[in-house]
């Protein structure tokens, strides 16, 4: 494995027999912040290295591929290992053979390097090809008690910190009227806090502006309200990393959805960023009135905003 430079490009080659996560763990890299390719031939990896690439890569490398076999894929490794400019790493993903077995049988799927034999042969065949890869593997993971939670856990442990992504919290504010924003974790109701629609200087100014922001948290109940909230997300956030999810989000609602929920929402992603979470913000109905440039931005640590 290469020297660790902090501006060399990251490469990570995933590989392991099928069935044991390849594509789980493919996916949850992607989520935390690689640029993830499946199933590339070898003969292509140079011509995809050749430049400067935005994030670090994470690349599925099969054993079916039309050009695959371990002496070129270490062969692939070493020649890496010679470049400066990037830092490639061997992620094998082991199995035993009696749980791969399982699995194809639970989903009935042909293995692909036996697809007229029963699945049991070519686990064998694959698992003896790809030994002399395993045992040059800079990381191992067996997954033969993971399940893919567990694994998208691991993965985000070890790599998670290499692009600072982690997970992505979304909070919306919407409308009842118009119904709940779809893939919602969790929705709060704002309806009872004092509605500034009822007020006639404030009807037409929104939750972003400082007047309507004020007047909502005025309300006897609305600090505490604030607290809790924040509270329950900050507490739920960790158990969902540890889980293995990619994003969380929230959504707080009210009638209209243009002033007590964007203002509850505006609020929240403060708090939450000043405690260290990179939240996103979209304020549904805001947005339906034209005014989505000002309203979908990302809220980092401190309280500063970036669209």
């Amino acid at each position: 494995m290469s020297a660790m430079n902090e501006k060399a490009q990251r490469v990570i080659f995933v590989t392991g027999p099928s069935g044991a996560g390849r594509s789980t763990a493919i996916n949850a890299l992607e989520d935390i912040g690689f640029e993830a390719i499946d199933n590339l031939p070898l003969s292509l990896i140079p011509r995809l290295l050749d430049g400067e690439a935005p994030r670090p890569m994470a690349l599925g490398i099969d054993a079916r591929g039309r050009d695959f076999s371990p002496e070129g894929l270490l062969a692939m490794q070493a020649q890496l290992a010679e470049d400066d400019r990037i830092t490639s790493e061997l992620l094998y993903l082991d199995c035993q053979a009696d749980v791969l077995l399982r699995r194809f049988s639970e989903t009935r799927r042909r293995h692909p390097l036996s697809p007229d034999d029963a699945p049991g042969e070519g686990i064998a065949r694959e698992m003896g090809l790809l030994a002399p890869v395993r045992s040059a593997a800079d990381l191992l993971i067996e997954t033969s008690d993971l399940t893919p939670h567990d694994l998208r856990a691991q993965l985000q442990r070890w790599f998670g910190a290499e692009t600072g992504q982690g997970l992505a919290v979304a909070l919306h504010s919407f409308s009842y009227k118009r119904g709940l924003p779809n893939g919602v974790d969790l929705v709060l109701d704002c309806r009872f806090l004092n509605n500034p629609y009822w007020q006639q200087e404030l009807r037409e100014l929104t939750g972003l502006d400082r007047d309507v922001s004020e007047y909502v948290a005025r309300d006897s109940r609305y600090e505490a309200f604030i607290d809790k909230v924040t509270d329950l997300v900050a507490f739920l956030l960790p158990a969902s990393v540890d889980e293995g999810k990619a994003h969380f989000s929230v959504g707080f609602g009210c009638t209209g959805g243009r002033h007590r929920s964007v203002a509850v929402t505006e609020c929240v992603a403060r708090a939450l960023a000043q405690q260290g979470w990179r939240v996103s913000i979209r304020h549904r109905e805001l947005e339906r009135l034209g005014l989505a440039a000002e309203t979908s931005r990302i809220v980092q640590t401190g309280g500063e905003t970036q669209s």
